[in-house]
């Protein structure tokens, strides 16, 4: 709550705050429609324009907690008494600020479910509900959308090139903030993660815990080995060791003397490809074949790819900083656009003109037609009552505000996104895949289109 000294007791969203966790802009557009009388039903579209440089696809997330946020947004008195006071609502009627006391969302929501693979121009959600109601959504949508659509699409190319090995979240620490780590847990075991560092995440989601030690255990201690011991006493079932305090192969080798009971180690430093290797030979030669090798330290898929390549010998990678920034993509243009409107009975198509921004009109669906492998052959976008034999995306969330699905588990999500995957075509797997999915507008969108155009021309 704000204490008006300039500080905060906490920034973190909550059910009474949510409200408040959205641009300026959103609530002065719909003070205006409000005191204008413009609140059509009105429809939009939720979509990223253009697919990132080498990405070749995206993974759907973060719709759980959109459907969470618009099930309980509500504005509060103090929150209310705060917009009334600023000096750009001076001039807008007390019955408005009524209107949000009684708030609530009472719209239509076809959504792409979590974990399905998307592409450029594709309606992720579709909104429909008064103007007021779906636009003061946007700000929201989009930062949820965007970030676990940018981060879960990252670690799947990441779990991609790691082979089969195991990849883990070790993200927390370098992501914007406690609650974007917590998001980024998530959108990363949508991608394929077998775990996370992250202990909230792995509590509220049921994500498995993953963590050993860090350089300062080592440290700690005047001696290496016995730094090894300690810990081993402690956690005699899950002994994995960092060995690269100081030296790697002479921590290699002490690390051995912990015996049988030694579960794995850990490189975090240093040339991993060629030091595996030998920590290999290490462990075997002492007999511990079962022990297994876990590389960290600023990995990300195009140096797991090569270490593999080059013979590396690791068991499972903890990836952190290049997986929850996306660091070499760190931010997803997804885009929040009006595209109908019902005024007086009759459906009005709506678009941009823009350049290099133009837009689609009407309410539309996205429909998947598979080979016979079962693989992704092509999409087409078109109208929402076209017939054609493939599948919908975007299929029913919410009808009258109230929730109509059942909301799947990460788990469940996390299947979802493999089975996506498997039925890509494999060169939309490759990193630096070049390869463009077929995605076309079907004619009766096209035509829609161009008559929209036109009529705004004339």
């Amino acid at each position: 709550m704000k204490n008006n000294t300039g500080t905060s007791e906490s920034l973190f969203l909550n059910d009474e705050n949510i409200c408040m966790a959205t641009d300026l802009y959103q609530l002065t557009m719909v003070a205006g429609y409000f005191e204008r009388g413009m609140n059509h039903k009105s429809t939009f579209e939720l979509f990223v324009r253009c697919l990132p440089v080498r990405r070749s696809y995206l993974i759907a997330a973060g719709l759980e907690q959109v459907i969470y946020y618009l099930r309980n947004m509500r504005f509060t008195a103090e929150y209310l008494k705060y917009l009334k006071n600023l000096s750009i609502f001076k001039n807008v009627s007390r019955e408005f600020f009524d209107y949000l006391k009684g708030f609530h969302f009472s719209g239509d929501v076809y959504a792409v479910p979590e974990g399905t693979v998307v592409f450029a121009n594709e309606p992720i959600i579709r909104v429909t509900a008064s103007m007021i109601e779906a636009q003061i959504i946007e700000t929201y949508l989009l930062s949820m959308i965007n970030y676990q659509t940018l981060i879960a699409s990252k670690a799947s190319r990441v779990v991609h090139a790691a082979d089969g090995r195991g990849v883990i979240d070790f993200g927390t620490r370098r992501a914007h903030g406690p609650q974007a780590g917590v998001l980024a847990a998530r959108a990363c075991f949508i991608g394929g993660c077998v775990g996370t560092s992250n202990v909230l995440a792995a509590y509220e989601l049921g994500i498995p815990p993953i963590g050993t030690i860090a350089h300062s255990w080592v440290m700690a201690y005047d001696d290496e080995y016995e730094s090894f011991q300690d810990f081993n006493k402690v956690f005699p079932d899950n002994t994995i060791l960092l060995i690269d305090t100081y030296d790697t192969i002479k921590g290699a080798k002490l690390a051995t003397k912990i015996g049988k009971k030694l579960k794995g180690v850990r490189l975090d430093s240093g040339n991993i490809t060629l030091l595996s290797k030998r920590v290999r030979k290490i462990l075997d030669d002492a007999g511990l074949e079962q022990v297994k090798i876990t590389a960290s330290g600023d990995l990300n898929e195009y140096k797991i790819s090569q270490m593999l390549a080059k013979g590396a010998r690791i068991d499972s990678f903890g990836v952190g900083t290049e997986m929850v920034t996306s660091k070499d993509v760190p931010a997803l243009g997804g885009v929040y656009k009006l595209v109908e409107q019902e005024i007086e009975e009759k459906l009005m198509p709506k678009m941009k003109f823009s350049k290099d921004k133009s837009t689609c009109p009407s309410k539309k669906q996205v429909y998947r037609f598979l080979d016979k492998k079962q693989l992704f052959k092509k999409d087409i976008i078109g109208l929402v009552d076209e017939e054609f034999d493939a599948n919908e995306l975007l299929l029913p969330v919410m009808k009258k505000g109230k929730l109509v699905c059942k909301v799947p588990t990460v788990q469940q999500i996390q299947k979802t996104a493999a089975k996506n995957i498997s039925q890509l075509p494999e060169k939309l797997k490759d990193l630096d895949s070049t390869t463009e999915y077929s995605v076309t507008i079907s004619k009766r969108l096209r035509q829609v289109r161009e008559k929209t155009k036109k009529s705004k021309d004339s």
